[in-house]
């Protein structure tokens, strides 16, 4: 039997921070691997995942990698990162992320797609801050679940539910799950996946094999490599975050916060009606 090749891209997520083995990363992906065949063996599984991608380092990066390997199933979760820098605009997010859905369509490979909790709520910011990165999340999100349904993705839904407040899930940073959630999201993926015909094999335990980190372990993390993820990211977003939560004071100040939102959801709209034009256009 020819072996099923499952190829994931995206960011941290997906590489596997939170979930260490080894002295490397495992996560959910390589978790739910195995359970996508009857028999030990019958999966090849790729991971081109890396920290810090944002939806370009996956178009261009990760997708023609992936593609060469001649994938049956692709996992595609990217975005969170590019709603922390000061280049984000959610019309070039709509662009690649539908250039990487159609790549993988058209190579006849089944695209699994998430959509994922905000990163400002996760990490407990004051509302001022928080909100602008709420906002730009639920547009990427509203983006997911659009080409989602465009190509027929198996889609888990990750951002409102209550695994979210579960902080046995999390891992210290508060924003990548730990163990026991990269379990979790596997075997959520296998349930989908079974119901379509395309996992064979056992679902993923749930329960974590390994002790959850200790506090002092988590401390330390937090001091070191926590500390550099958040001084990264500051450096590009805070200033603008800045910016953007003073304009949110001043919004709710005047009782029209709602124009911000809906500003939002209008952008959204655009972009995605901007792609069906565009798709018009080249069939004329």
């Amino acid at each position: 039997m020819t072996p099923v090749c499952f190829v994931a891209l995206g960011d941290s997520l997906t590489e596997g921070v939170g979930d260490p083995v080894g002295g490397g990363l495992r996560g959910w992906a390589a978790l739910l691997g195995p359970g996508l065949a009857a028999a030990a063996g019958e999966v090849r599984f790729h991971n081109l995942a890396v920290s810090g991608a944002q939806t370009g380092d996956v178009l261009h990066r990760q997708l023609p990698e992936a593609l060469a390997l001649r994938p049956d199933l692709v996992s595609v979760i990217v975005g969170v990162n590019d709603t922390l820098r000061c280049t984000f605009d959610v019309h070039t997010v709509v662009t690649r992320l539908d250039e990487v859905y159609g790549a993988c369509a058209r190579a006849g490979a089944r695209l699994l797609t998430a959509c994922l909790p905000d990163p400002g709520a996760m990490l407990g910011l004051p509302g001022p801050l928080a909100r602008p990165l709420a906002r730009r999340q639920r547009a990427v999100n509203s983006v997911v679940h659009a080409l989602s349904e465009r190509y027929d993705a198996v889609h888990l839904h990750l951002a409102e539910d209550a695994w979210v407040a579960d902080r046995a899930l999390w891992s210290a940073d508060r924003l990548h799950p730990g163990e026991r959630g990269h379990r979790l999201v596997a075997a959520r993926f296998h349930a989908l996946l079974a119901a379509r015909g395309l996992a064979a094999g056992g679902p993923p335990s749930c329960e974590p094999l390994l002790p959850p980190p200790t506090r002092s372990a988590n401390l330390l993390w937090l001091a070191t490599a926590g500390t550099g993820w958040v001084a990264r990211r500051c450096t590009d977003l805070l200033p603008q975050l800045l910016t953007l939560a003073a304009d949110e004071l001043r919004h709710q100040a005047r009782g029209s916060s709602a124009r911000l939102d809906l500003s939002a959801a209008q952008a959204v709209t655009a972009a995605l009606a901007a792609l069906t034009t565009a798709e018009q256009a080249g069939a004329a």
